[in-house]
């Protein structure tokens, strides 16, 4: 009988709703630091998640919404550094929300991670995330020692091609020595299912205002989040029987079901 070993998590949008209050309000914030006209709308922002990582949405509005723009910049920055300066002062805004209480985790995250820690389940996360982000959002949403609770923290650019490639999770499975059939993923989005599918990992989806639309063909339940005791999850896709949470437990009933 297959057991869960570990348990992988996204971070922005699963593990805490970060991106329209969050990293949208910190990206305005740089923009508005540097000069620029730029404002990310919760509309316009919702559409540029469609591009994975930071730099990478910078670099795709400049190029669509506002391609005559022209930076000045110093002697020896070319635009990729440019970008890169812009998106370090957005995660310093970012941090700064943070330690404002602005950004709390989702429902059922903290008490999944502390039952898995109680039961010998190993941890990860793979996210496109800047790492430094990660660990500010750990230390302040869930406590200043959480970091250490991960046996893995995948986040940025550690690997070329981010979601929906499955670079990442291919390389929290090499580096932890793992095989996929006895992991489960915790996501929020089409392009991390797509991501963790191709790595031949079950998946499950929690939605937010941003992804409840998209298709999650595939995964192995669709949640509106990982419920609570007094705040029981709703199915979206998928079948749960009498659990009014996502535990350990239904974890490996998933596992046995797929892989039966």
């Amino acid at each position: 009988m297959l057991q869960l070993q570990t348990l992988i998590f996204d971070v922005d949008g699963t593990l805490a709703e970060t991106e329209r209050d969050g990293h949208r309000v910190a990206f305005n914030r740089s923009f508005s630091q540097a000069g620029l006209e730029w404002e990310w709308s919760v509309e316009t922002y919702g559409q540029l998640l469609e591009v994975a990582g930071g730099k990478e949405r910078i670099q795709f509005f400049w190029q669509q919404h506002d391609p005559d723009f022209a930076p000045t910049l110093p002697t020896g920055l070319n635009q990729q550094a440019w970008i890169a300066a812009l998106h370090r002062a957005k995660t310093s805004h970012y941090a700064q929300l943070l330690q404002e209480g602005r950004i709390t985790l989702r429902p059922g995250v903290k008490r999944l991670l502390l039952e898995a820690r109680e039961t010998g389940i190993r941890l990860a996360i793979a996210t496109t995330s800047a790492l430094d982000n990660v660990i500010a959002l750990l230390e302040t949403a869930l406590s200043p020692e959480s970091p250490g609770w991960f046996e893995m923290i995948a986040a940025g650019d550690i690997v070329p091609a981010k979601k929906p490639a499955p670079d990442i999770y291919l390389h929290v499975l090499q580096q932890m020595q793992l095989e996929p059939r006895h992991c489960v993923v915790i996501e929020d989005s089409q392009a991390g299912l797509q991501a963790a599918l191709q790595a031949q990992l079950t998946t499950v989806i929690t939605t937010n205002d941003y992804t409840r639309s998209q298709d999650f063909t595939g995964a192995a339940l669709v949640l509106d989040h990982l419920g609570e005791p007094t705040l029981p999850l709703t199915v979206i896709q998928g079948s749960v029987t009498h659990s009014p949470y996502f535990d350990v437990a239904l974890a490996n009933k998933l596992l046995e079901s797929l892989h039966d």
